[in-house]
């Protein structure tokens, strides 16, 4: 399954959308030495960013023509996370503008790494052309 907006930095990070319905999203994240950080385990940057694209995907999930912003999230670390990952998301609520989500890291071995909750705001999205890969690419502000 590809993403269905095209996302530079989670195209760098090689993320891999696997489920996007339903008020739920899953995001597999094959880590590289490049993701890690100096005890050789994921960058906590990088897992709060997969957090965040889980989390946002699952409250796009519901609007996919809308374009999704992080308002605030708040997330804490269980375990060194290490390997293949797996994020999951999940739609807690929702009102006409705002999305509350929930996420959480796990990894090959099905143990909690990370959890984060997150408030997302739907935001229209607007045309801004070709990108250089033949997407379209959309601005949300």
């Amino acid at each position: 399954m590809e993403f269905t907006v095209h996302i530079p930095f989670v195209e760098l990070l090689g993320f891999e959308l696997q489920k996007f319905e339903g008020g739920t999203a899953e995001i597999g994240f094959s880590p590289r030495p490049e993701h890690e950080n100096s005890f050789n385990v994921v960058h906590g940057g990088a897992s709060m960013t997969l957090l965040d694209v889980v989390m946002a995907h699952a409250a796009r999930s519901v609007e996919p023509a809308m374009g999704c912003v992080t308002i605030e999230m708040k997330t804490s670390f269980m375990r060194a996370a290490k390997g293949p990952l797996l994020a999951k998301g999940r739609l807690l609520h929702r009102t006409a503008t705002m999305a509350f989500t929930e996420g959480s890291i796990y990894d090959a071995a099905g143990q909690l790494c990370a959890h984060a909750t997150g408030t997302f705001k739907f935001v229209p999205r607007l045309p801004v052309g070709k990108s250089t890969n033949g997407l379209n690419t959309l601005r949300t502000d």
